[in-house]
């Protein structure tokens, strides 16, 4: 018969902003401009129903190249940004506008919304 092998022990998978043995350790990075912007266009995308294809087309991009910035793999120009935003319906301010809220409730969220009493 076969012999039996042990598989090693999981470690505990650490929550972010914490280790492992529950101390503070550095806090997570910020998310990247890109990353969070591609999101938020996706998400403009989305509601309003409209394919990749159609959105990448009507801002003359590919669709490769659009699902890249929509995944924050492309940190696409401000043109491209211009381009993408006309073709959702949209201006560059209201993308902006809504990309930095976006990075305001990432980077709030996990954190007290106020005043915080700590006992020892």
């Amino acid at each position: 018969m076969a012999d039996i092998i042990q598989f090693p022990k999981r470690r505990p998978t650490p929550t972010p902003g914490r280790s492992t043995d529950g101390e503070r350790s550095t806090p997570e990075p910020e998310p990247l401009w890109r990353s969070v912007l591609g999101a938020r266009l996706r998400g403009l995308r989305r509601d309003k129903g409209y394919s990749l294809t159609r959105t990448a087309n009507r801002a003359g991009i590919s669709p490769q190249y659009l699902s890249e910035i929509e995944r924050g793999r492309k940190e696409p120009s401000s043109e491209i940004v211009a381009a993408v935003a006309g073709a959702l319906d949209c201006s560059v301010l209201e993308v902006a506008s809504l990309t930095v809220a976006d990075l305001r409730l990432r980077r709030h969220q996990g954190r007290p919304s106020g005043p915080v009493l700590m006992a020892a």
